[in-house]
Formats: structure tokens, C-alpha cells, sequence
């Protein structure tokens, strides 16, 4: 029986889910109250004292507290009359704001369900209120009457209302239109000639504010009125005030959707609002423009002015909203052409000084490169470059320079015809001396390789800047790269006797440690005598005319030698940039044997490398430097110093041939991998929006359900931003479905939780299972972690055997697993007993819902990695035995995803290291590292290693990992 009702449950359930809109709540709700510390709620016999005082200040006190006690649940009934009695006679205009307050929130109606007497009483205040002198109170009370919902106190008030769209103020007019629109949208019947009426309003109006209300309500009401406005003042459209020009704007858009043969009729009244002085107007205008028509001039006109729109806004979500729309417009196949050819207006948006619009611009100029724009663009880039030098000042100027080298690299990659223009003006970077310039000069050093890789033509041309600048390189990363391009490239015998000569002058005398204790014993040696101080006697003439004598003891400045960079790092310890360096005069002494030197040439070339790696290595094991040189190293000098001794075949081809051909396989595996993103790219661009043999609707031959099902107006926008048109199938609705009582419980609840972005939605059915009817039953949630619930469920009355539907929303802050919880209070009708509690079901929110699968460099990766802090370190424990099923189970699990090439995963190996990425909606990053191996036993051993900029993220993925990895599947 139970089983029975369990899936009679869920049917039910299915079915409300499947038609019913997503959070259409029961009542309307207008008042939105701050809950200030100060509120203590008061016996309603001292309240009723405070209102019957004289002073409007008490009276207003007293107000304030009824309306937060009415607010929180208390109902006050008595009040009605103390307050019709007493407060409404008060012409104090406090106490009329507030009372407008307590009319919104009191209970109008009784136990029986008719409106109550005293609301005829209340009905007499609001038509006196409507002819008040007070422009104020008139204005407020018509405000007001567009919340109230009971045509039997509007009925008598209408006489009134319709009066004050004659009054003289501008404030009481226009709140006389929404009202009137409002009355007639919900009750024709009470204005039948509300259209009437108001479009004789508008013609004699002169107030824009006032126009506009009345406008607006035309355009809803009764669109041939409106578009009759139209027409008598459509040349006149650009001189209007911005908040009416809005309203033209909407109801352009809304007629061109019903009908597209009034678009032409339109069309130049918007490409005049494209120069409104109002970004708002031009924005929207802009958006209009792209509905009216797809021509080539409009998409250049829009791309125009949202670039201009950019460039005079100052805030930065304005600016990145504004590029979005480019990115749309861009992403339109038909606008390629035209978009490119305004590729220089978009640049322009790197004027900007906030580094994330930069980045979004030179994302999107990236898709607009062509061979036909690429040189205007790198000499753009490059004065762009050029200006970080003179800007140090500023906060985000390294981050902004490494932007532009890396995409300098790109467009080089690319097009090799502008190689030769950027790779000059990068390796002037290569001896940037600011520790903040350090990134971008290793992203230059990474270009700077693959230039001599792909470009042969300048190889001679890179090879004699980057040996004539390696003296000035002061970063050891920079350096260990440039000695390696140097021992690769370097091919004539010319250029190998420059490079030695040029790695000998940045190592200063040799042998090192040699030099260096003789220096530190001529420092010890002459300090004495240095320290000796010198008399220095003159002559002075002083203020009287006399002649004295001056005696002054002087001390010689001690003058320090400036010890070149490469002897810098070896002092301070980095013996890593030793082995590069050992490595590097290796393949320069063993290639300048097959060149045209003399045995005796070949003989001296050898032996000065081979001096120079000794001499490093004896530094090394000595205790002058900072750190001694670490085993690795130290054993990667010798095993070249034995190469250089004793030279076969096979260790010539390891260093002179393998090294190239790796660095050619690894060039390649990552153009496949940028090749492969650019595909999938264009593949989720080119979706195909329609099959070949799909029937064509024609707007004409529609009903009018059917025409507004395809009208793309406010209200299907805004669906769409909350998800709830979202296509779901049904198995993955019921998944969503969360139990939160039981079958025996007095009061069944489930919950439907839909997750969109940063809302939470919750669907909540209540099932009264007794026989008896439950009062103020009330839904209490609570949240735990980064959730806020936004509103507070209102209380409702099930009957016997009734089902009720609470809507909830729950706004999400940050990407962290959180808790829902909460339980249901009622009262059982005719009892006397306290209230009763049903306790629910805690809610665990998926992570996993906020996390997407994304991609980024191998250098953003380790940059990344070392400026998180946050580390969550996971034990492998799995029953799997393949290495590759377990990395696939970790991706489904966590939605990362793996950026080490398919390439390097291949083959059969006992260990696997993987790096993962993933991006929530919040814009945080997770990284994950992946190292396993197979155990003796076959079992899968390692750990997984999660860093995140914030602390809840990390933590989350760890324990989704440990919850799941016991999971075969």
C-alpha cells in the first residue's frame, strides 16, 4: 500500500511540474520592509493607546509597529477601527504614507470571505485623499490604488481618479495614468474608455514624464492608438525626452515582431536614436536596429555605437554588458565580414583601464583577425606594448603586458608574415629588470622558440639579438629557456664562438670559485686600509670678513663591482641554470666539431666548455653560494663533462638531433590541441537552427495563441533567464524531486529544486493527510553555507485532504556545498493545543550544478597553481584497476576538464599524472592534479591534489571525489 502511494505521490507530482509555471506565486506581494533591531513587538492595548494620542509622532510610532507585527504573523484585529477612528482624520503626512502601508497589508476581508464593512469607511478616506489640496497625498493614494484588487472600493473611486489627469501638477498626472492602466488591466469594466480617455491625454500633455505613462499604457492597452501617436510625431522622435524615447523604442520592436511590413516604417526613426544623448536610449535603439533589419550598414551602425557606448561609460559592468552584446553580434556567421572591417573601432575598448574589459576586447578581436586586418592589428598591439613601459605605475600593468605578449604570440603563430614585426620588438622584454615583468618575459622567451621553430628565414636575425641581450636577462626561468634556444640553434661556426664568448663574459672570471676567494680575501685584506680616513685642510673667509681655517676628515668610498646576471643566479644558488648551461656549450662544443675548425680550434672549444661546466660544478659543492648545487644538477654537469670526454654516436644524435625532434613533437601536439579548441568552437557556433525538411510557420496563418507563443517579448525573456523554460525529460525532473516527510506524518512534503545559475527554486507540495483542516500553515526554511533564503513563505489553510504548492527562491552566493533544512508549523482547526511541527528533510545542494568543464594554458595552469592557496589533498581509494577509467570517472565526477593531451595519455604505463580544470558561474577557478600509479597488487594508489582560490570550493570537490570514487561506473 505504501509502494502505491509512493508512486501516486510522484505521479501527482509529475503532472504539477509539467503544467505549471515555475514560480507563479498565489498573491501579489508590493511591500517589501526592513526588519530594523529597534522593533519590539507591544501588547495591542497599548497600541491602541498610542494611536488614539493627539501627537502625530506617537501616532506614527504606533503605525510603524502594527504594520512590522502585521508583517510577522500577528493579526490585530481589534486595530481596524482605532485606527479608521482616530488615525485617518490625521493630516500629518507621515501618518498618511504609513496608513497607505497598513491599507496594503490589513486583512480586507473576513472569516466568510466578503470584504468587511469598516472597508466602506476606508473607501470614503481614499476619495477624500484623491481631492486633497496636497499634490503629495494625491500622488501617493493613486500609487497606491494600482495595488488594490477589489473593484468594490474601486468602483466608487473612479470618478475621482479620472478627475485628477486634469490636476495641475505633473506628479499627480502621471500617477493618475498608471493607475487608470492599471484599474483597466485588471477590471475593463470599471474604465471601459480608459484607451480613450488617456489618448486624448497624451496629445494635450506636455510633461515627458506624463507622456510616457501614458505611452506606455497605450502600447499595452490598445496599440492603434498608440502607433496613431506614432505617426503624428515620428519626425519629432529624436528631440523627445530619453524616458519616452525608451517606450517608442519598446513599442517598435513589439510591432515589427507582429508585423515585419511595418519595419521600414520604423527604421529611420531608430537609426536616429543611434545618436540620442542617452546611452540607455542608444542601447536599446542598437538592440531594435538588429530586430529591424540584418543589412550590413545597421550591423555597422550598431557595432558603432555599442562601441561607443563603451568608450563614454565609466562602469565596468556597463562596459562588459556592452561587449557581450559584440560577442553576440559576432558570433552571427552573416556579420563576419562586416565585423572585421571594424576590428580597429573594437581595439579601441583597450583604452579602457580595468584589465578584464581589456581581456574580453582581445578575446573578441582575436575572432575578428583575418589576413586582410592582421598587420593594422599588430601594430596596434605593439604601441599598446610599447605604452606598459612607460606605465609601471600602474596596478595591473604586468598582467596587462603578459596579455599582450601572449597574444602577440598568437597572431605570430598564425600568420608568420608578421613574425618578423613582433619578434624584435619582444625580445626587447627579454631584459625587463622589474620582478612584476617576469611572466611576460618568459611568455616572450616561449615565443621566441617557437619563432626559431616555425620561421627558419630569422633564425640568424633572433639568434644574434638573443645572444647580444642574454648578458641583460636577470630571471633565471627567462635565462635557463635562452640557454637552450642558444645550444639548439646556434649552427654556423661564427655563431657558435659568439654564443661561447657571450656565455664566458656573463660568467665573469674564471674559474669561479677561484676568483671568488681570492675577491673575498682582497675584500678582508683592504678594509683596514680602505677604512683609513684622510685630513683635508682649507682656507674660509667668515661672515666678518676674516680669514679661518678648515679641517675635514674624509673616508674613500668603497667602489663595489657590478658581477654579471648569470653570475648572479650561480652565487644565489640556482645551480638549475648551471645544468641548462652545461647542457647548452654540450651541443655547442659537439656541433662545432662538424664545422670547418681545426682539430686545434675543435680541441680549445671543447676545452673551454668543458673548464666552464668544471668550474660551475666546483662552485656548486663549495660554500660560497647562498645553496649548495642539489644532486640532480651536480650529476647532470658531470654526465656532460663525460659526453664532452668521451663522445660516441649515439650520445651525439641524443643531443644534437632528439632534443629538436622533441621540441618539434611537442610544437605540434599543442597546435593540434589549439586546432581541435578553434574546431569545437566553430562547431558549437554552427548549430544547425533548423533541419531541411522542418515546416516553415508563417506568422500570417497563425492563431493568436500560436502568435504569442512566438512573440520574443519581455515576459519569454524573462523565463528564460530563470530557467523555466528550460527542456527537461522527465526521468531528469523526477531526479530533482527530494522527499522531505514521511508517508505517516500528519503533513506529506517533497520538494522540486531547480538550480539556475544563482537562484535556487524550490517547488514545494504539501499534502494535508488528516481530516482535519490546518490554519497558518507555514513553510519555515533555513539555510546553511553561502545560500540566503529571499523571502518567507506566507502562511495558507489546507483542508481535509487539500494539497497546496509554496514557491521559494534561495539566491546563491559563492560555489559551496550548502544545506537546506526547515520543518512546517500549523494549527488544527478547533483545537486548543499548541502549535503543531512537522520536522523536514535536510536539501543538499550539488556543486556540481555551478561547476562547467573549462580550458586554459599550461602557463596559466602553473601560474595559477602557485598563487592558490587553498589545498584539499584526496587519498585514492577505488576498486577500478585501469588507470584512464579512473581519470574518466574523476571528470564525469567533479566536470573538470583534463588539459594534458590525449597524447601523452596513450600507451600502457603503470603511472598516470593528469592536470584538470574546471570554472564555476561565479568565476572561480578549480584546479586538480592527478597522480596514480598501480600498486604491486594491481590496485590503484595516489592522490588527487584540488587548489582553489577560495576555501568552500576545495573542500566541496574533495568530498564530492571521496563520496563517488567508490563508484565503478
Amino acid at each position: 500500500f505504501l509502494s502505491f502511494v509512493f508512486l501516486a505521490f510522484h505521479f501527482f507530482s509529475l503532472l504539477l511540474l509539467l503544467n505549471c509555471q515555475l514560480l507563479t506565486m498565489d498573491q501579489s506581494c508590493y511591500a517589501l520592509l526592513c526588519d530594523s533591531d529597534e522593533y519590539d513587538p507591544v501588547l495591542e492595548q497599548d497600541l491602541r493607546k498610542q494611536l488614539e494620542n493627539s501627537k502625530a509622532s506617537v501616532k506614527a510610532n504606533a503605525l510603524k509597529t502594527a504594520i512590522m507585527m502585521m508583517m510577522n504573523g500577528e493579526k490585530l484585529p481589534s486595530l481596524l477601527m482605532t485606527v479608521i477612528r482616530f488615525v485617518m482624520p490625521c493630516d500629518d503626512h507621515l501618518v498618511k504614507k504609513l496608513l497607505l502601508l497598513f491599507w496594503e497589508i490589513v486583512p480586507r476581508y473576513g472569516p466568510d470571505g466578503k470584504l468587511l464593512q469598516e472597508m466602506i469607511l476606508v473607501c470614503d478616506a481614499y476619495r477624500k485623499d484623491l481631492v486633497h489640496p496636497n499634490e503629495f497625498v494625491r500622488g501617493s493614494t493613486l500609487r497606491f490604488l494600482c495595488k488594490l484588487k477589489e473593484p468594490e472600493l474601486l468602483q466608487p473611486l473612479m470618478p475621482s481618479i479620472q478627475d485628477c489627469l486634469s490636476n495641475r501638477h505633473a506628479y499627480v498626472r502621471r500617477n493618475a495614468v498608471l493607475a487608470i492602466y492599471t484599474i483597466f488591466k485588471n477590471f475593463p469594466t470599471l474604465i471601459p474608455d480608459a484607451p480613450e480617455l488617456v489618448s486624448n491625454f497624451l496629445k494635450n500633455e506636455s510633461d515627458s514624464s506624463c507622456k510616457r505613462n501614458a505611452f506606455m499604457m497605450l502600447i499595452h492597452a490598445d496599440e492603434d492608438r498608440a502607433l496613431e501617436y506614432l505617426a503624428s510625431c515620428i519626425d519629432d522622435v529624436s528631440s523627445f525626452n530619453d524616458i519616452l524615447q525608451l517606450v517608442i523604442v519598446e513599442l517598435v520592436q513589439k510591432v515589427c515582431r507582429h508585423d515585419a511590413s511595418k519595419r521600414s516604417r520604423f527604421i529611420r526613426s531608430i537609426y536616429n536614436l543611434l545618436d540620442s544623448n542617452s546611452t540607455a536610449v542608444r542601447f536599446d535603439a542598437a538592440g531594435a536596429l538588429l530586430t529591424l533589419t540584418s543589412a550590413p550598414t545597421a550591423i555597422t551602425a550598431v557595432a558603432k555605437c555599442y562601441t561607443d557606448l563603451i568608450m563614454s561609460e565609466g562602469d565596468n559592468n556597463v562596459k562588459l554588458i556592452v561587449l557581450d552584446k559584440l560577442v553576440k553580434l559576432n558570433d552571427n556567421p552573416n556579420n563576419e565580414r562586416v565585423m572585421q572591417d571594424l576590428c580597429m573601432d573594437v581595439l579601441k575598448v583597450l583604452s579602457a583601464p580595468d584589465l578584464t574589459v581589456r581581456t574580453k576586447t582581445i578575446s573578441i578581436v582575436m575572432q575578428l583577425v583575418s589576413a586582410r586586418n592582421v598587420h593594422e592589428i599588430v601594430m596596434f598591439l605593439q604601441k599598446e606594448l610599447a605604452k606598459t613601459s612607460s606605465q609601471e605605475g600602474y596596478e595591473k600593468n604586468a598582467e596587462y603586458r603578459q596579455l599582450l605578449v601572449r597574444t602577440l604570440h598568437q597572431l605570430g603563430v598564425k600568420y608568420p608574415d608578421v613574425a618578423s614585426t613582433i619578434v624584435p620588438q619582444l625580445m626587447e622584454f627579454l631584459s625587463d629588470t622589474n620582478s612584476s615583468a617576469a611572466a611576460s618575459a618568459y611568455d616572450v622567451i616561449v615565443f621566441v622558440r617557437e619563432a626559431f621553430e616555425r620561421l627558419p628565414s630569422l633564425r640568424a636575425e633572433m639568434l644574434n639579438t638573443l645572444v647580444a641581450s642574454f648578458g641583460q636577462i636577470s630571471v633565471a626561468k627567462v635565462a635557463r629557456s635562452a640557454l637552450w634556444i642558444i645550444g639548439e640553434f646556434a649552427q654556423e661556426k661564427e655563431d657558435l664562438e659568439t654564443a661561447l664568448d657571450e656565455i664566458k663574459r656573463c660568467l665573469g672570471p674564471l674559474p669561479l670559485l677561484e676568483t671568488e676567494e681570492m675577491e673575498a680575501q682582497d675584500e678582508e685584506d683592504g678594509t683596514e686600509a680602505e677604512q683609513k680616513p684622510q685630513m683635508i685642510t682649507r682656507t674660509r673667509i667668515t661672515a666678518d670678513g676674516t680669514y679661518a681655517t678648515e679641517s675635514v676628515y674624509t673616508a674613500p668610498e668603497k667602489q663595489e663591482v657590478e658581477k654579471p646576471e648569470l653570475r648572479k643566479m650561480l652565487l644565489s644558488g640556482d645551480f638549475f641554470v648551471g645544468a641548462a648551461l652545461s647542457a647548452s656549450l654540450t651541443k655547442l662544443a659537439l656541433k662545432y666539431k662538424h664545422t670547418s675548425a681545426s682539430p686545434a680550434d675543435v680541441n680549445r672549444f671543447t676545452a673551454t666548455a668543458m673548464m666552464v661546466m668544471a668550474s660551475v660544478l666546483r662552485l656548486g659543492k663549495s660554500s660560497i653560494p647562498e645553496k649548495q648545487a642539489s644532486p640532480d644538477c651536480q650529476d647532470r654537469i658531470m654526465s656532460c663533462i663525460h659526453v664532452l670526454a668521451h663522445p660516441t654516436p649515439e650520445l651525439e644524435d641524443l643531443f644534437t638531433k632528439q632534443c629538436h625532434t622533441a621540441l618539434s613533437d611537442m610544437l605540434e601536439a599543442l597546435k593540434g590541441q589549439s586546432d581541435d579548441l578553434f574546431t569545437a568552437s566553430k562547431k558549437k557556433q554552427a548549430v544547425v537552427a533548423a533541419q531541411v525538411d522542418e515546416g516553415i510557420t508563417f506568422r500570417a496563418l497563425c492563431t493568436s495563441e500560436e502568435e504569442l507563443s512566438m512573440d520574443d517579448d519581455a515576459e519569454m525573456l524573462l523565463s528564460k533567464a530563470t530557467g523555466a523554460d528550460a527542456e527537461e525529460d522527465k526521468s531528469s525532473k523526477l531526479s530533482k524531486v527530494f522527499q522531505l516527510s514521511g508517508f505517516s506524518d500528519p503533513v506529506y512534503v517533497e520538494a522540486y529544486v531547480v538550480v539556475n545559475q544563482y537562484d535556487i527554486l524550490l517547488d514545494v507540495l504539501v499534502v494535508n493527510q488528516t481530516s482535519d483542516t490546518l490554519q497558518n500553515l507555514t513553510l519555515e526554511l533555513a539555510t546553511l553555507g553561502d545560500l540566503k533564503l529571499t523571502e518567507k513563505p506566507q502562511s495558507h489553510t489546507l483542508g481535509p485532504n487539500d494539497f497546496r504548492n509554496i514557491k521559494a527562491n534561495v539566491k546563491v552566493s559563492s560555489t559551496e556545498t550548502g544545506i537546506i533544512f526547515g520543518n512546517i508549523v500549523y494549527d488544527v482547526s478547533g483545537a486548543t493545543s499548541d502549535r503543531n511541527c512537522v520536522i523536514l528533510n535536510d536539501i543538499h545542494i550539488d556543486i556540481m550544478d555551478y561547476i562547467t568543464p573549462a580550458f586554459c594554458t599550461e602557463t596559466e595552469f602553473r601560474s595559477m597553481w602557485v598563487e592558490f592557496e587553498w589545498e584539499n589533498k584526496v587519498a585514492v581509494r577505488t576498486s577500478l584497476t585501469d588507470l584512464t577509467a579512473y581519470l574518466e570517472q574523476i571528470q564525469k565526477t567533479t566536470n573538470m576538464n583534463c588539459l594534458t593531451p590525449e597524447s601523452a595519455l596513450k600507451g600502457d604505463c603503470n603511472f598516470l599524472a593528469a592536470n584538470l580544470y574546471a570554472k564555476s558561474v561565479f568565476g572561480e577557478d578549480a584546479l586538480a592534479n592527478l597522480s596514480i600509479e598501480k600498486g604491486a597488487d594491481g590496485q590503484i594508489v595516489g592522490h588527487i591534489r584540488i587548489r582553489a582560490k577560495t576555501q568552500g570550493i576545495a573542500l566541496s570537490l574533495g568530498d564530492k571525489i571521496t563520496l563517488h570514487q567508490q563508484d565503478n561506473k
